[in-house]
């Protein structure tokens, strides 16, 4: 298995605990993180090699990426696994997939890439590639059917995890925050250093803005425990005299504690979506990474909970319009529109169910399905 990032690692480890569950006496290596090891994979190398993100970004570090995978095929096509799971990170799995499935080696793909969303031509090297792809959302299965790809529908296991009706006064309770009506803005810059670096400014001048208008405002940030140094030194640089409270980790129980979530696009959306929380989506990049990822887009969202719905349900400033100004007014808005908050509410509340299964349970069944066949 390969596993990009801290939300691969996690559905990596559903996987796992699936195939336990049902009996299954196997054994993993490859590319994980804790959730993984804790199912007793052996993780040779950790998800936070692949965590890299933007066209720039990648460049810096191809070669290295290219080697890595290389390493991994040479030892799998002589290992001869009895299949290959890439979960997520598509452009460094999808062609090791290839690899090793034009030998001979049964090939699976956790997490469909976005081509509903962008680089639709992706479609063609998904089927080379892979036997069958593990979809997290019930419209995707379809998609990939049209194009001759098998594909089974496992859910979202995020929406397994945090509840229906989010206990905001518990959240508030365990972070220490008075509950006597001071608006509460949890503050999401992301979870990778580049976009901690573009974002964490951005927002905190936001943050500022917001403080004069409303000054009776409090703000959370749940900071990645391997980025808060930098956090540090951005906070003092940028937000000096916020009533910040900088919490490690936890991201989940600051979301739920929140009236209004400052968020970067990515899986942290559908997470505040599955939170019932109001948010503005923002995001920023480098110029020619932005340039290329503007080209290849095919829809007019970037943010999950506008995708699944396909409308604007929450406000998206990217790249150029991210400007603190217009962050802050996004984000009073909401505190100045209660029926507003509560339509939204009613909306992310059907797309929770729409999202629940059982993750652990289908992947397995699947797994043993390509198996088998």
């Amino acid at each position: 298995m390969v596993a990009g990032e801290a939300s691969g690692d996690l559905l990596a480890s559903l996987l796992l605990k699936g195939l336990r569950e049902q009996g299954v006496d196997w054994q993993g290596s490859g590319v994980g993180a804790e959730h993984m090891a804790a199912q007793g994979f052996r993780a040779d190398w950790p998800s936070s090699k692949l965590s890299v993100r933007g066209y720039v970004e990648v460049l810096r570090h191809y070669r290295s990426l290219v080697a890595l995978r290389r390493q991994l095929g040479d030892r799998w096509l002589a290992e001869r696994p009895n299949v290959f799971v890439g979960v997520d990170a598509p452009d460094f799995n999808l062609e090791l997939a290839k690899r090793l499935r034009v030998q001979g080696v049964r090939t699976m793909h956790f997490v469909c890439p976005s081509i509903w969303a962008w680089r639709a031509e992706r479609v063609k090297l998904i089927k080379e590639a892979v036997d069958h792809v593990l979809c997290i959302f019930p419209f995707e299965v379809d998609l990939l059917e049209r194009h001759g790809i098998a594909a089974t529908y496992v859910g979202h296991p995020i929406a397994q995890v945090m509840p229906l009706q989010p206990d905001a006064a518990a959240a508030r309770s365990a972070l220490n925050i008075n509950e006597a009506g001071d608006g509460v803005i949890a503050i999401m810059p992301g979870s990778r250093e580049p976009e901690v670096v573009h974002l964490l400014p951005r927002f905190l001048r936001a943050a500022a803005l917001m403080l004069k208008k409303r000054p009776e405002l409090k703000f959370i940030l749940p900071a990645v425990p391997a980025l808060r140094e930098r956090i540090d030194a951005l906070v003092a640089s940028h937000g000096k005299g916020l009533p910040l409270q900088i919490v490690a980790g936890q991201s989940h129980l600051c979301m739920t504690a929140a009236d209004v979530v400052l968020v970067a696009s990515g899986t942290a959306t559908l997470e505040v979506a599955l939170a019932k929380r109001p948010m503005v989506v923002a995001y920023h990049m480098a110029t020619l990474s932005w340039w290329i990822h503007q080209r290849k887009r095919l829809q007019p969202w970037v943010a999950l909970p506008n995708i699944l719905a396909e409308k604007f349900l929450v406000p998206e400033l990217l790249q150029g319009d991210a400007k603190p100004e217009r962050l802050a007014h996004e984000v009073l808005a909401w505190l100045d529109d209660g029926a507003r908050v509560e339509s939204l509410q009613q909306e992310l509340v059907s797309m929770h169910q729409s999202l629940m299964a059982d993750t652990a349970s289908l992947s397995a069944r699947a797994l043993r399905e390509v198996l088998d066949a």
